[in-house]
């Protein structure tokens, strides 16, 4: 019996997902318990309507995420610190001094957990840090550390 899972189903496949499987397994348990519906031609055009919907709003998130990280990349971030007289920082700079640097500076609210910093800000300079859009989409950020 053929099947259209609405959610994710270990072992058995994705949601969305046309698959195969026994009937009593579908009748007594799927169905049952809304995990899929029976593969008739009127729910296989709503799950392609849906997989169009779909895929639409992947495109346009993609093309969201690659208009930021254009502005991410056109000039580095600048980020205020406290220092002693060697330019050595009073403890270190975070991912959440970015994500706000970023929020302040460029205007788009980047969750901090997403930032990554690849050395330690120790000291005044120039630095990079990556940050994760998710789908496989990152981005290499300049941020220059500078003494308030």
């Amino acid at each position: 019996m053929q099947v259209i899972l609405v959610q994710d189903v270990d072992h058995l496949g994705q949601s969305s997902e046309l698959v195969n499987v026994k009937n009593g397994y579908a009748r007594n348990y799927l169905i049952p318990r809304k995990l899929a519906v029976e593969a008739s031609s009127s729910n296989i055009k709503q799950m392609e309507e849906k997989l169009k919907v779909k895929a639409k709003k992947e495109a346009a998130m993609l093309a969201e995420i690659n208009k930021v990280i254009e502005v991410l990349k056109a000039s580095p971030i600048r980020i205020g610190a406290k220092t002693g007289t060697s330019n050595k920082i009073f403890g270190s700079v975070t991912s959440l001094q970015i994500s706000r640097g970023i929020r302040d500076q460029k205007g788009y609210e980047i969750d901090r957990k997403r930032i990554t910093i690849a050395d330690e800000v120790k000291e005044t300079g120039t630095y990079k840090a990556t940050i994760d859009f998710g789908n496989g989409k990152t981005c290499d950020l300049e941020f220059e550390v500078v003494a308030e």
